[in-house]
Parts: C-alpha cells; sequence; structure tokens
C-alpha cells in the first residue's frame, strides 16, 4: 500500500483536498475537513481502481 500526501485548503464555502503523487486530477470536497478527506480517498480509491498503478507519479 502506497501513502499520499493529501492537501487540504478551507474555503469560504468548504474544503477542498487533493493528493499528490498521482498522474491525473482527483479532488474532494466537503463542508468539514473529515468530509474533505473522506471524499478525497474515496476518489483516490476510484482512480487507481480505474487507471491501475500506473497513476502514481513515481511507480515502482
Amino acid at each position: 500500500m502506497k501513502s499520499l500526501k493529501v492537501i487540504i485548503e478551507k474555503h469560504p464555502d468548504g474544503y477542498v483536498a487533493y493528493p499528490l503523487g498521482l498522474k491525473g486530477v482527483v479532488v474532494g470536497e466537503g463542508d468539514t475537513y473529515q468530509e474533505a478527506l473522506d471524499d478525497v480517498k474515496s476518489a483516490v480509491r476510484f482512480h487507481i481502481e480505474t487507471f491501475g498503478a500506473e497513476v502514481f507519479v513515481f511507480a515502482s
């Protein structure tokens, strides 16, 4: 299992989260920090299941 760094930004209308180290665009959002984190985790899982391990920028 690889780990990714996730950036979570607070905006006036909620939170936006995105991972570093993946090819493509993967974003999560939510009204709270935790909602944004949960959403981006789900989006990352889907992205990897759909496109495979080659989505990692530093695939080994």
